[in-house]
């Protein structure tokens, strides 16, 4: 593709500009050949018109994608040019806080102006044995490239730093030299490294010095060899310098210094040693005036001056030297204060007795006249004569400066010898490695001889750089078969040869100073003459004669010639120098007695490669003075010689190259001037560099990478099967022109611009993709949005809808339960209401009818009676009035009826006159017929129902006769029953009388009773009267208390509650840390153990000669030895040469041992002084704080006192129920007995039940106050806990010392001391843990009491309730309960003293079986006559089963081959597989037990010694194997709990069963063995966690952050020369399932083994935070894991070890807390880091990161992808400004070496001794069962 199809719209380029140097501008439309102009627009939105220069044509340089900026190498960039190379180097400065950057093979390093957390040792061991480009760029990571190559080509290497002053040359160099110490270390003990590091404060009081760049500028170069041996450790240095500036001694430019060790001479002028020097302020002397500026800011020259002291000794230098050197140094000082008086034009003189000459002649030691004389004069020489001649004053005054020079350059050389001296190998060295500290390209306004000198050397590096980076490209090339073209690049050879070739520069000077008129006109002339118009590079000044052109590589320099020549020469006067010879001070005339043994430059070997044993050092410096060959050589000279010397040392060795940037001139941290960073960046050759590489085929990637990245550019089609072949097929399609790649071996190597058209293709089609994706996704989304509004319209009308028909449904169904309601309410009140009436109606219908019934009853009873009276009355009355009536009617209607019937007949008379008339009667009659029918009818009704009432009282009355006849039948039945029942009556009247008798009785004792339970009731009420008082008053007390308590509870609550938890969390983490102090002093302890052990064998293999035969050994002296070794913790200052003292004589083990026990008594008795010294220091405390708390007007009330109070007010109400429960008790006991007179208030019975109620009250108020005194105590200690400091008595102890006059005595009555303080700690804690318990005891049982008296009042309560006899029986019931719990106590107590007695008889067994042994050994002695005469009594022995006691016997002589089988040669696995988990530890505790069961003590302390001595062996000798490591660190652990579990303490036989108790150990206690077993364990588990870390190491990075677990979610981005590490699982490579897979083996092998499960989560716990340490270490470091895709993958490699802490059930270990920073790490790779909010919510997120590792990954995030954005710097300032007052480790990595400390909870075992069985595998045949 041509270069000019990417100058396309929205493309960006690079334009120049005079203030930014470039700026960038997008293209506002295409590109077209031909164009004059292009149409840009600048970032700040102007337009622009760029206009092409109409010869050439050349379009500005294009601009990186965004994705490629800020990359770790330059040479990753698509396209390579200056701007692309100055914007990723400031994006990387400014905004990512990166000041390395890698260009190809150099190192880039920007002066950051501010000291960075980058130098520390984590970050040393973090690049240490890492590849170069795995971690970020770094002057480690070149330092470890450079140590590599060494090991691994046995090459020597060279580190070449450069750049101009201020650039930070010096502390790259310091930083290279103190990593090779670290990594590599010493090969002696007389620290090498040390030294190394330690000349560097030397040479920069020296040789450094301030200027207007820089405040600590060296003036001269150096290269120092680093040498190392077979082993590739630091074994000594060599250090050469060149050209120091020897101007700066007697001139200094306007704020500038002199060389620092004036003045901090100057300032350290006051101490007593530097009175004789007569100094003074550093204004008083004219060589450290003339700058105006002695005092740098933040530099303290006293503070310095002690530093360079200190260096000086430890290099060697004695103080005798050292005073020597400042004495010259001061001298000088002084010399530079001798003035001159003119006496004419051509002579001057020293004023008489000039003060300055004086000093100078006394430090110097010289004669005053003579000196004061020759620095008038000078001597001339001629063929015949010899002439004195004066001079002038000026002469007098450079001669003089030239003599300070000169005694200044060799006070330099002789100090860099002896510095040579003191850093020379001792042993023969095999490489070196050599960092070369030099100048880089200078140019000032005025450039004069030194700047010449500079910048010729630069020319001699910037050659040999280029010829080593074409090297380097065609090595490349050739390697991967590409065909070679030559490659143009700027050679400087004919600058070079300008300057050193024959009729050079130099040469003309050096013959012009041979001269005797030469002059720098002169020599300018000749240089006119020779060159000018000649050699292209060399130019004239238009407007000056004494200045001369060079065009350097870098820059074209103007040099003045003023000053060449005198300082080409150098001259100092003979006389001067003779005078100084003959001083009386005999280290001045050494300076210059050195100069004459100095071999010429030339005469080293051609090859430069000169051991640095042999190899004499080279000062290139000028040396005038002397009459030898070797004083004429001129500067320009030596520096020629010496230059060519330093570039065979360098061609003889792999260069590394570190190029220092000074990114501004006013020292502003992190601050960019992009002018200055172009000029340098020009003149060390990095754009060089960048053009050679992009002059070929810069980018280049392997098929694997490439496959992987544009993967996406090709169709399923195109992907075959072969990588190689599949990445030619897409290549071709996507670019046309063949030449713009190459196909190598292993990489394709692509033109300068042609990944950046890759990736403009890439993002082209992910961006087309993801357009498609938007698409279609907005169209999903847009169409899931319209379907789901629709659907929710339609819910919502349908829920409408729905509401309103539910809402009208509701209101008929309302209104219809209404009218329900209302009628059923209706209905209900009606009904209730006709109910009422109908009811009372009924009732008075019935009650009515029932009356009216029975008065009808009546009425008609008396009716019937009086009916039969009147009916025979009415009958006689009514025949008489009926006869009477009769006749008178009869009369009266004979009379009527005749009148009648005569009116009737005159009527009929009249009507028969008419037939109307006849008509109306027959009407008339015809009613009256029917009305009379109906009366009739009428009539006969109510005649029917009067019959029917007639029948009805006529059937009740017939009723009612037979009830009554019935009642009549049973009154006579009654009558005869009462008749019989009399008769019973009488009997019973009887007994009746008899009962009376017995109640009037009964009645007289219950009186009795009742008067004498009157009158105690009376006394009982009087006492609870007075009681009620009491507790009223203690009620309102108890108020009064409560408001005080309540007003301030609770904040003091809260108070409390917030200081225990910091306490309590202070106390675990110095706990902790007491803890990880105490292991890792173990480790140590081991460490040198071991040590020492190594360095006895090698004395042994070395001095000893073996002889024949066998030579034997004491076997007590190996016990003794140990018993010594482990009772005690020696530290590791003292071990080694306590045990050197110890191995020889066997006799004074022995003295060791009784002191020991000595000192051990001592312990106890400073354990008692301490203790009362303690109560002393606590009372004066108690009282303080009283005189305190009085002092203050209102004192606030203390949470102790509270504390106290509340407990006093408790205690009060217990004491009150107390008495009322005992009084209640009383009250039963009296009222439980019948007898009154026992029960008396006088009676013997009543007096002894009051005596004991007073004892118990007394002994409860007892109890009250000890326990209100200990909780006080409790709650003080609790409130103000304070460190109190062992004190011992030190008058004692030094008379102790001195009372051992033997030094090894000494050492153990301190090695004693020390342990006796670690005994007296661990004597505090079992104290404090015994106070606890016993506490808590006193708590239980005032709890207990508490229980038993609210029981006991219960049950008072219920007797009372009951009668008197329930209550006799219920107090029956509860003595009888008392006494079975008081017989239940007395058992137990028996089973104890049963117990004891037991053990006294096995005592006794013993004792009686050694009494035994003795009788045997007494009748040995006694004839056998009269053995046979003594009658011998058959006995009967009869045959028992045999009961194992779980012991094992062995014999003493067996004890080695017992270790032997069961430590030393027994193999785990087998171990492990087939038979019990633990079995040698069971082996081993069974046969302790039979030791102590002999009370055997050697046999028990041998084999104890000689079990831990062989774990000790077997892992010193198999320590690399975790299957060993693990399986005695389980054994351990077990042997270890069965020496507690069958101690025979009370607190570890918890658990045990009878049959186990009955086991335990009953001769020894062996408390000190269980403390050496447990640090032994300590040394097993952190060798195992070392095992793990060894065996996890390799895996954990290419595992956890390399490996793609989710494949095709990162992509890998372009990188340059320096390869990564290839996150695509190669074969070999480590993967998650390859970490999963070990820690699944870790994990089976320990639970082989029968690891505590406790133990098991601490090493799982480890071993995770190993794994979350060495991964964020890593991903701090690499800047290409710092990515979106990455945060994903670490979440999901977290995931994936989370789901095995599930399986394994370890969830609950602490392991998931240790991946937190990992964790969190990864989740802010994958946040948002835009907004505010997104700020609050990484500072809460990120909380167990520390501010330095957020900040850290946000400057390191970096997108793979376009589509990501970078975090802006004002948003990790925002960051910054949201963490200030965060209180965190300034430290960027986690200490990977971290070893959390280990406890070994106990752990008892169910399995019975007497049931182990031991295999016949093991090889124990001599042992048998007991």
């Amino acid at each position: 593709m041509a270069a000019s199809e990417l100058y396309t719209k929205y493309a960006r380029v690079w334009i120049p500009d005079p203030e930014e140097v470039w700026k960038s501008a997008e293209l506002l439309k295409d590109y077209k050949p031909g164009d004059k102009v292009l149409q840009l627009r600048l970032e700040d939105g102007k337009d622009l018109e760029y206009s092409l220069d109409p010869k050439t044509k050349e379009l500005p340089p294009l601009r990186n994608p965004d994705i490629l900026v800020g990359e770790n190498d330059l040479t990753a960039l698509s396209y390579l040019h200056e701007p692309a190379v100055l914007h990723n180097l400031k994006v990387r400065f400014i905004d990512s806080k990166l000041i390395y950057t890698y260009c190809g093979i150099v190192l880039v390093a920007i002066n950051p102006y501010e000291q960075l957390p980058i130098y520390g040792e984590d970050i040393i061991n973090a690049y240490s044995g890492q590849n170069m480009g795995d971690m970020d760029p770094h002057i480690f990571a070149v330092a470890e490239e450079a140590y590599k190559q060494m090991a691994r080509d046995e090459r020597n290497q060279s580190i070449i730093v450069s750049g101009e002053s201020g650039a930070g040359k010096t502390v790259s160099a310091k930083y290279a030299m103190r990593y090779f110490a670290t990594v590599s270390g010493s090969a002696s003990e007389a620290n090498v490294e040390e030294k190394v590091l330690a000349s560097n404060p030397i040479m920069e009081s020296i040789g450094n010095a301030k200027t207007t760049r820089n405040d600590n500028s060296s003036r001269f170069g150096k290269y120092i060899e680093i040498g190392f041996d077979k082993r590739y450790r630091i074994i000594g240095a060599n250090m050469r310098t060149y050209l120091l500036e020897k101007s700066r001694v007697v001139f200094q430019a306007e704020e500038e210094r002199n060389y620092h060790i004036f003045y901090q001479l100057c300032a350290s002028a006051a101490l007593p040693e530097f009175k004789t020097l007569r100094l003074g302020n550093a204004n008083y002397f004219h060589y450290t005036k003339q700058g105006g500026s002695p005092v740098i800011d933040g530099v303290d020259d006293a503070k310095e001056m002690v530093n360079t002291r200190q260096a000086c000794t430890l290099l060697g230098i004695s103080d005798s030297y050292q005073m020597g050197i400042f004495r010259i140094l001061a001298g000088i000082l002084h010399l530079g204060n001798v003035e001159f008086a003119s006496r004419d034009s051509d002579s001057c003189t020293v004023p008489p007795k000039h003060e300055p000459l004086t000093i100078f002649c006394d430090l110097m030691g010289v004669e005053y006249e003579e000196m004061s004389h020759w620095l008038c004069h000078r001597k001339l020489a001629t063929a015949t004569e010899t002439y004195i001649k004066p001079i002038s004053k000026l002469h007098a005054i450079n001669a003089r400066d030239a003599l300070a020079k000169h005694i200044y350059a060799n006070l330099f050389n002789w100090i860099v010898d002896h510095v040579n001296k003191a850093l020379h190998a001792t042993v023969k060295q095999h490489s070196f490695i050599g960092v070369l500290d030099i100048y880089g390209f200078e140019t000032f306004e005025i450039n004069s001889f030194e700047q010449f000198c500079i910048n010729y050397a630069n020319e001699k590096l910037q050659q040999q750089f280029n010829m080593h980076v074409f090297k380097l490209e065609q090595e490349e090339y050739m390697k991967e078969q590409i065909p070679w073209t030559l490659i143009d690049f700027y050679d400087n050879q004919p600058c070079i040869n300008l300057i050193e070739a024959k009729m050079g520069v130099l040469d003309l000077l050096d013959e012009e100073c041979k001269m005797p008129k030469g002059s720098d006109d002169s020599w300018a002339q000749k240089l006119y003459n020779t060159h000018l118009n000649k050699c292209a590079l060399f130019e004239k000044p238009r407007m000056s004669n004494k200045a001369f052109i060079i065009k350097h590589f870098a820059d074209k320099v103007e040099y003045q010639c003023e000053g060449f020549l005198e300082k080409n020469k150098d001259t100092v006067y003979e006389e001067q120098i003779r005078v100084l010879k003959s001083s009386k001070f005999k280290l001045l005339p050494e300076l210059f007695q050195d100069e004459e043994k100095v071999l010429s430059p030339t005469s080293a070997t051609p090859s430069g490669r000169v051991p640095l044993s042999r190899m004499p050092v080279k000062p290139a410096k000028a040396r005038p003075g002397q009459a030898s060959k070797e004083h004429k050589k001129t500067v320009g000279h030596q520096f020629r010689n010496s230059l060519h010397l330093l570039m065979e040392t360098l061609n003889a060795t792999t260069p590394h190259y570190v190029r220092c940037i000074k990114p501004n001139d006013f020292k502003f941290p992190f601050t960019f001037d992009e002018k200055r960073a172009v000029q340098q960046l020009r003149a060390c050759g990095v754009l060089e560099t960048i053009r050679i590489s992009a002059a070929g085929f810069p980018s280049r990637w392997t098929y694997q990478e490439f496959f992987s990245r544009y993967r996406v550019l090709m169709k399923q089609r195109d992907v075959l099967g072969d990588r190689k072949q599949t990445c030619k097929n897409v290549l071709e399609k996507l670019i046309q022109d063949k030449d713009k790649y190459q196909f190598g071996k292993t990489k394709i190597f692509f033109r300068a611009g042609q990944v950046a058209y890759l990736e403009k293709i890439r993002a082209d089609k992910l961006r087309a993709a993801c357009i498609r994706i938007q698409k279609t996704i907005r169209g999903w989304l847009m169409r899931k949005k319209y379907m789901r509004m629709r659907k929710a319209a339609i819910t919502i009308q349908r829920h409408v809808r729905g509401y309103q028909a539910r809402c009208y449904a509701k209101f008929l169904r309302r209104t219809r339960a209404a009218i329900t309601i209302q009628k059923f309410q209706r209905m209900y009140v009606v009904r209730k209401r006709y109910q009422c009436m109908r009811d009372a109606t009924i009732a008075l219908q019935a009650l009515l009818r029932g009356y009216m019934v029975r008065n009808k009853y009546q009425m008609m009873l008396r009716e019937h009676k009086s009916v039969v009276i009147q009916k025979h009355v009415r009958g006689w009355l009514a025949r008489r009035r009926y006869r009477r009536t009769l006749r008178a009617v009869v009369y009266l209607q004979c009379c009527y009826r005749r009148m009648m019937a005569k009116r009737e007949l005159k009527k009929l008379k009249i009507e028969a006159r008419s037939v109307e008339r006849y008509k109306k009667l027959h009407i008339g009659l015809e009613n009256k017929i029917m009305q009379l029918q109906r009366k009739i009818d009428e009539q006969n009704k109510e005649y029917k129902s009067l019959l029917e009432k007639m029948n009805n009282l006529e059937i009740t009355y017939s009723t009612e006769t037979e009830k009554l006849r019935n009642d009549v039948e049973r009154l006579r039945m009654s009558e005869e029953e009462a008749k019989n029942a009399t008769n019973r009556v009488l009997s019973l009247q009887e007994e009746i009388a008899k009962l009376r008798k017995e109640l009037h009785q009964t009645q007289s004792e219950k009186k009795s009773i009742e008067e004498w339970a009157d009158k105690y009731k009376h006394e009982t009420e009087q006492l609870v009267s007075e009681l009620k008082e009491q507790n009223s008053l203690l009620k309102t007390e108890k108020e009064d208390l409560n408001r005080r308590i309540h007003d301030q509870a609770r904040e003091i609550t809260e108070s409390m509650e917030k200081k225990l938890v910091e306490e309590m969390k202070q106390l675990e983490l110095d706990l902790n840390d007491e803890r990880l102090r105490y292991q890792n002093l173990l480790n140590e302890f081991s460490r040198l153990e071991e040590r020492y052990d190594d360095l006895k064998d090698e004395m042994n293999l070395m001095v000893s000669i073996p002889k024949p035969g066998h030579k034997r050994t004491d076997s007590t002296h190996s016990s003794n030895e140990s018993e010594y070794t482990f009772s005690s913790e020696i530290t590791e200052a003292e071990d080694l040469p306590l045990r050197m003292e110890q191995e020889p004589s066997e006799k004074k083990a022995a003295l060791d041992m009784s002191l020991f026990l000595k000192l051990q008594k001592r312990v106890s008795e400073l354990e008692q002084e301490k203790q009362s010294l303690q109560d002393e220091l606590d009372r004066k405390e108690e009282q303080a704080l009283r005189a305190k708390a009085k002092e203050e007007e209102r004192p606030p009330i203390r949470g102790a006192e509270l504390e106290y109070e509340s407990l006093k007010r408790q205690e009060l109400e217990s004491e009150n129920k107390k008495l009322k429960n005992e009084l209640n008790e009383l009250q039963k006991a009296l009222t439980e007995t019948r007898a009154p007179e026992v029960t008396a208030p006088g009676a013997p019975a009543y007096r002894v039940l009051l005596d004991q109620l007073t004892s118990v009250s007394e002994e409860l108020e007892v109890r009250k106050e000890e326990v209100l005194i200990l909780r006080s105590q409790l709650v003080s200690q609790k409130e103000a806990i304070q460190p109190k400091h062992t004190m011992t008595d030190a008058t004692i102890l030094l008379e102790d010392v001195q009372k051992m006059k033997d030094k090894g005595e000494i050492a153990q009555a301190y090695i004693g001391l020390k342990e006796t303080n670690r005994l007296l700690e661990s004597q505090l804690q079992s104290q404090k843990k015994s106070h606890e318990n016993e506490l808590e005891s006193l708590r239980g049982e005032i709890q207990s009491l508490k229980e038993e008296n609210n029981r006991q009042q219960q049950l008072l309560a219920q007797n009372l309730q009951l009668p008197p006899e329930a209550r006799i029986e219920a107090s029956l019931q509860h003595e009888i309960t008392r006494l079975t719990n008081e017989n239940l106590d007395l058992m137990e107590q028996l089973e104890k003293q049963d117990k004891t007695v037991r053990k006294l008889k096995k005592q006794l067994k013993v004792f009686a079986k050694k009494i035994g042994e003795l009788e045997v050994g007494q009748m040995e002695n006694i004839s056998p006559g009269q053995i046979i005469d003594e009658p011998i009594r058959p006995v009967n022995i009869p045959r028992k089963e045999k009961d194992f006691q779980g012991m094992l016997e062995y014999k003493k002589e067996d004890e080695q081959k017992l270790v032997k089988n069961l430590i030393l040669e027994l193999k785990p696995r087998g171990v492990a597989v087939n038979l019990i988990p633990g079995l040698p530890a069971y082996i081993l505790f069974m046969c302790v037990r039979h030791a102590d069961y002999l009370n055997d003590d050697q046999k028990v302390r041998s084999l104890l010694t000689s079990t831990i001595n062989g774990i000790k062996k077997v892992l010193k000798k198999r320590g690399d194997d975790f299957e060993t490591v693990s399986f005695w660190l389980s054994n351990t652990c077990r042997f270890l709990h069965c020496l507690k579990q069958y101690s025979g303490e009370e607190g570890f036989m918890k658990h045990n069963t009878p049959r186990q108790n009955e086991h335990c150990l009953t001769n020894f206690d062996l408390a000190e063995y269980r403390q050496v077993l447990s640090d032994l364990a300590i040394q097993i588990y952190q060798q195992l966690v070392r095992v793990l870390e060894n065996i996890l190491q390799p895996m954990i990075v290419s595992g956890m952050l390399e490996h793609e677990t989710i494949q095709g979610v990162s992509g890998v981005k372009p990188t340059g020369l320096r390869k990564r590490t290839s996150s695509i699982a190669d074969e070999g490579t480590y993967t998650l399932d390859s970490i999963i897979r070990q820690l699944n083996s870790f994990h089976s092998v320990m639970c082989q083994h029968g690891m505590d499960p406790e133990l098991i989560k601490q090493v799982v716990k480890q071993m995770f935070y190993i794994i979350g340490a060495v991964t964020l270490n890593n991903l701090l470091l690499r800047k290409d894991m710092c990515s979106w895709s990455k945060g994903m993958q670490i979440r999901y490699n977290v995931s994936q070890l989370e789901e095995w802490l599930r399986d394994k059930n370890l969830m609950n270990s602490g392991a998931k807390e240790t991946l937190e920073p990992l964790i969190q790490a990864a989740q802010l790779l994958q946040v948002k880091k835009k907004t505010d909010e997104d700020a609050e919510a990484i500072c809460s997120m990120c909380n167990a990161l520390t501010t330095a590792q957020i900040v850290k990954v946000l400057n390191l995030y970096t997108p793979v992808n376009e589509f990501e954005e970078r975090v802006l710097v004002s948003f990790i300032r925002t960051i910054q400004v949201r963490l200030r007052d965060r209180k965190d480790s300034p430290q960027l990595l986690m200490d990977a070496k971290h070893i959390f400390p280990v406890t070994f909870p106990f752990n008892p075992s169910s399995l019975a001794l007497e049931t182990i069985q031991i295999p016949a595998s093991l090889g124990l045949g001599f042992i048998s069962r007991v």
